[in-house]
């Protein structure tokens, strides 16, 4: 059975292990999962200096476990490392970022993304545009209020990310992203609320690594 390395490039070891059992759960029993968190980095990366500093400790990480995994997840939206460790290792590695926003975007499909991080707009407006996306994506729409405070109360982040999904529902979204490893298990309560898809990054993760894994 391959091995999953699963990085959080923030430093929240509780974040790690939620993350991890959503992502062993989308497997099915095709992949372990195993996690490694940051230790330089704050416990929610919540602006762009934060997410290129914690660029370098991604590399790191994935460098140091090359040999016991198959392939790399890296688990923060903004995918710190991630086109850096794909480059300098044989093994896939995959961003949540990249992965929700190719599966939101496919056939066509114009898609927003939903998220709690102001001073991160722009660098999600540059990945769409890495990927050749921005005529598809419709835009973020935000929650308010700080982004920790906010991750820390389940149910009050629920309704706030729901809010912000109708937003990029008004925006023209056939699709809409919950932008953030963080916000995994959020993500999973919204889908019955809306009639468009509600992509998971961590889902869309898993499953592009088992594809690229299998072929």
């Amino acid at each position: 059975m391959p091995r999953i390395l699963l990085i959080n490039p923030n430093s929240s070891a509780e974040t790690t292990a939620m993350m991890v059992s959503i992502a062993a759960a989308c497997c099915a029993g095709r992949a372990e999962v195993v996690g490694a968190t940051a230790t330089r980095a704050p416990a929610m990366i919540t602006d762009g200096a934060a997410l290129a500093a914690s660029a370098a400790e991604v590399i790191e990480v994935g460098r140091a476990h090359l040999a016991h995994c198959d392939g790399i997840i890296v688990a923060a939206f903004g995918d710190p490392g991630a086109a850096e460790l794909r480059r300098a290792c044989p093994l896939p590695v995959v961003g949540i970022g990249e992965a929700s926003m190719r599966e939101a975007g496919a056939g066509g499909r114009r898609f927003g993304v939903a998220t709690v991080t102001p001073a991160l707009v722009s660098s999600i407006a540059d990945a769409a545009d890495r990927l050749g996306l921005s005529a598809q994506f419709t835009g973020t729409r935000l929650t308010p209020g700080d982004p920790t405070v906010l991750a820390a109360d389940p149910a009050r982040l629920a309704t706030a990310l729901a809010e912000a999904v109708r937003g990029c529902i008004a925006d023209g979204a056939d699709a809409v992203i919950i932008g953030g490893g963080p916000l995994a298990q959020a993500a999973d309560q919204l889908q019955p609320q809306f009639a468009v898809p509600i992509i998971k990054p961590i889902a869309a993760a898993v499953s592009q690594l088992l594809q690229l894994l299998s072929a």
